[in-house]
């Protein structure tokens, strides 16, 4: 099995969390040992009210903590507000319309490693990455390709030019940013791909992708099968979450969205690249 994510949290987050919950408490060094050793201990303190209202209320809270920590601290709250309403809310068009689907978001978010995984893949996207890859296209001729982790293009550009064993990672990554744009952004999609006013699809520009909210979650869902299915998703321990996530996918970014709407709101800029 995978190691308990809380070995990553780092010792400030271990500080926020024993501050914020137990101020007062006489031996802090202790207490941080068993937040690193029991991970129902240390869950409790993640969910207590007085973290999650000062992650909302402090703006230099997100400078103070790991960004896994942070959005641990999200997606634990959308998982009490969620048990708590018996529908969410799917955008058609300009019209927003409920859909009784929360119990299965719910038994969804509850699994611990997908929580987990959901945070994580969160956290990647607040630093976006560049590279440079010089790869070999003739006997005696080089092309630099620049891939850039947030770009749908060169992602998918490079994921053409690598042997397949060597795939596992733009699998990932590509299907964790169409989950991530339709979870954080969902008006992306459907602005940059069709004009607002007469639904018309907008032209396609050499070197960029333009992609339907549908086309997102097809490819995101096309991905993830892609990446359970790789040889080192297993060794890895991540086969299982890339098929839920497969199978699940219009669950799994439900609780995106409600990140999104309720708590990140007017925000989401600074916090993503």
């Amino acid at each position: 099995m995978a190691q308990p994510r809380f070995l990553k949290f780092t010792e400030k987050d271990l500080d926020f969390l024993t501050e914020t919950v137990s101020p007062g408490v006489v031996d802090k060094p202790k207490l941080k040992q068993i937040l690193r050793e029991d991970e129902k201990f240390r869950i409790s303190f993640i969910e207590d009210e007085k973290v999650f209202r000062r992650v909302m209320d402090e703006e230099e809270t997100f400078l103070r903590i790991s960004p896994p920590l942070f959005f641990e601290i999200l997606l634990r709250r959308v998982l009490r507000d969620l048990k708590e309403t018996s529908y969410t809310l799917e955008k058609t068009g300009t019209t927003k319309i409920p859909i009784f689907d929360t119990r299965g978001v719910v038994e969804l978010l509850s699994r611990e490693s997908l929580l987990g995984y959901l945070a994580d893949m969160l956290s990647s996207f607040t630093r976006v990455q560049t590279y440079v890859f010089t790869i070999q296209v003739g006997e005696h001729l080089f092309e630099n390709i620049r891939f850039n982790d947030l770009d749908m293009y060169s992602l998918l550009t490079l994921c053409e030019g690598v042997e397949k064993e060597y795939r596992l990672g733009f699998y990932k990554r590509i299907a964790d940013l169409c989950l991530f744009i339709l979870g954080i952004f969902p008006d992306y999609a459907e602005y940059d791909s069709r004009y607002p006013f007469s639904g018309q699809p907008r032209p396609q520009i050499f070197g960029r992708i333009r992609m339907s909210p549908e086309e997102y979650e097809k490819e995101g869902r096309k991905f993830y099968r892609l990446a359970a299915e790789h040889p080192y998703a297993e060794e890895l321990n991540l086969s299982e979450i890339f098929w839920t996530l497969h199978e699940e996918f219009p669950k799994a970014k439900k609780p995106l969205n409600f990140i999104s709407e309720h708590y990140l709101r007017y925000h989401k800029y600074k916090f993503f690249g």
